[in-house]
């Protein structure tokens, strides 16, 4: 897991160690990027991700259904456990939650990982999902021996589309009515972004970011 590796240490910041002019956060921070920071997900996040996961446009973008309280708090545990995965709640700058992103089926021996973001509604469209996406491939590259991360979606899901191909990642096929969501079959693309692709992205990193302050 991310939060047990040494690497990591010198990216852990904590809420008071933010930078001038941000707001101190209840939440230890372990790692962030332009304009966000992540935290561990934790069982008391429960009812954020229940909230987000009810709300019927991210069900439909993600393949989400909504769960009780008591199930999401399961899988919370569930997941904290697993050694394949990690999961962040991705915080403002002033600690505001806004949403939950996952690094996924990380396979350590051919370095591959998928990523999953859902974002609470009142905070989509504001370049936030395309912050999350960099700092997590930061993490995944930077900090992880990843050669290879995937994402991937609903063909008819413009929005996280645009996220990705401003992270730099590359539309590889589609997998023809790959889903069924209430009734329907959707197309699904498959994006993924590599490790020399990643370096050649012409943007700071989240490691910079901490320096600089930009």
């Amino acid at each position: 897991m991310i939060e047990d590796m040494a690497g990591a240490v010198d990216a852990r910041l904590t809420g008071e160690q933010l930078q001038d002019g941000e707001t101190e956060s209840p939440r230890e921070v372990c790692w962030r990027g332009k304009g966000v920071a992540f935290a561990p997900l934790d069982v008391d996040d429960a009812e954020l991700i229940q909230v987000w996961r009810s709300d019927p446009v991210a069900a439909h973008e993600i393949g989400m259904w909504p769960r009780s309280l008591s199930a999401v708090r399961e899988r919370i545990e569930h997941d904290r456990d697993e050694h394949d995965r990690d999961d962040f709640l991705v915080l403002l700058p002033d600690g505001t939650p806004i949403g939950h992103i996952a690094l996924t089926d990380q396979d350590m021996v051919d370095g591959t990982a998928e990523i999953m973001l859902m974002l609470d509604s009142d905070h989509r469209g504001k370049g936030h999902g395309t912050d999350a996406v960099d700092a997590l491939v930061d993490l995944a590259f930077g900090e992880l021996p990843m050669h290879r991360v995937q994402a991937v979606t609903h063909t008819t899901n413009t929005g996280a589309l645009g996220v990705l191909a401003r992270a730099g990642f590359v539309q590889e096929g589609v997998r023809r009515s790959a889903c069924l969501h209430r009734g329907h079959r959707y197309d699904v693309a498959v994006l993924a972004l590599l490790r020399d692709e990643w370096q050649a992205l012409n943007r700071p990193r989240s490691w910079d970011v901490l320096i600089t302050g930009r």
